[in-house]
């Protein structure tokens, strides 16, 4: 169970803090727990989530240690080798909603390094490819900006210079 202002991330609307938990009558006029959440790079909105729903991917946000750990292992961390186009798209997909850093740093990577060979031949990363990248860095670099204390655009950075 969180707690009020505790920071997590929600699916796919990303880093949220926790303003707030009561009890409301859901549509069966049962009791029922919520978090209201405030995603943290949009502030004109908040989420109601039911505390107990297993449908929906909420956890608390990395540690400082995490993200150390992280970044040093990014170097040997493996690419998606998945040359059927549409295994792949799925595969990405599933990447991207596990809400695991790991898995969108493998994303990044991959797409960074595809991007950069079709670069090389005069030719661009397909838009569903390049979709599922920008929405990985999102995760990712919101994620690290809460837990570092800087902004999402100094995360690249901050990544460039830890690598060891």
């Amino acid at each position: 169970m969180f707690k009020i202002d505790d920071y997590v991330v929600y699916g796919t609307t990303g880093v949220c803090q926790v303003i707030d938990i009561r009890k409301e009558k859901d549509i069966n006029d049962d009791e029922t727990e919520y978090y209201i959440l405030q995603p943290v790079f949009s502030s004109n909105m908040t989420v109601k989530v039911p505390v107990d729903n297993p449908k929906v991917m909420i956890r608390k946000v990395i540690t400082k240690d995490d993200v150390s750990a992280l970044i040093e292992a990014i170097p040997q961390m493996e690419t998606f080798r998945i040359d059927d186009y549409k295994k792949r798209n799925e595969s990405f997909k599933s990447a991207l909603k596990t809400g695991k850093c790991e898995e969108w740093i493998r994303l990044i990577k991959t797409l960074h390094q595809e991007k950069r060979e079709k670069a090389s031949l005069g030719k661009k990363l397909m838009k569903a490819d390049e979709d599922i990248m920008k929405a990985a860095e999102r995760y990712l670099y919101e994620e690290f900006s809460v837990v570092l204390g800087i902004s999402p655009e100094e995360v690249v950075s901050y990544i460039r210079e830890h690598i060891l």
